[in-house]
């Protein structure tokens, strides 16, 4: 592979980032909002995605729990990819369709808030969580791309939708891992207010 490639890659991300900061940014100022009322009130975030979007999942997860950039108490997220027995239990008892929103069923409350990745927005079984969520008066957080798909159609007025403007898979993941990074500094600045080099 010659360079010229790889400065592609670096180029398109950079541009696409660039792009996706004026349209994504009211979106996900009210997705930092939403969590952080739910979390004030004694709620959690349930996280899910498929693959690398099951990554990211896990990593939101990881930066409430843990930290951020900044010492903090615990917050309660929880990833829905990483229980094994569940995962493969429900995709052999059940369908792979099923493998999070019976985790939603089982642990989703009124008041929790649903953070959910899909890149195409069609992901079936991330679909089937939004519908058990909204069905548990939970609220939803989509991060998608490529028009959102299916999953842009199911959300309703009280939930929030992050589609990146781009159709391709790498460069989406990328905008949701910067995405991600802005909703967990925004949660820790209403928290604390300031910058974290204060």
């Amino acid at each position: 592979m010659n360079n010229q490639r790889i400065l592609s890659h670096f180029h398109e991300s950079a541009e696409l980032k660039i792009q996706s900061a004026t349209v994504l940014a009211p979106h996900i100022a009210q997705a930092i909002e939403m969590m952080f009322s739910a979390l004030s009130n004694g709620n959690k975030i349930l996280v899910c995605g498929n693959g690398g979007s099951a990554a990211d999942a896990q990593h939101f997860a990881a930066e409430l729990v843990g930290r951020f950039e900044r010492e903090r108490f615990p917050l309660p997220a929880i990833a829905l990819t990483t229980d094994t027995s569940i995962l493969t239990a429900v995709a052999n008892d059940y369908s792979y369709r099923e493998i999070f929103s019976k985790q939603v069923q089982a642990f989703g409350q009124a008041g929790d808030i649903l953070l959910a990745f899909s890149t195409s927005g069609n992901s079936g079984n991330v679909m089937a969580a939004i519908e058990a969520a909204l069905e548990r008066e939970m609220r939803v957080v989509a991060l998608t791309g490529k028009g959102g798909g299916a999953i842009g159609k199911m959300l309703t007025d009280a939930d929030v939708h992050i589609c990146v403007p781009h159709d391709r898979t790498a460069r989406i993941q990328e905008v949701h891992l910067v995405t991600i990074h802005c909703i967990c500094d925004g949660i820790d600045v209403a928290l604390f207010g300031g910058d974290v080099n204060e």
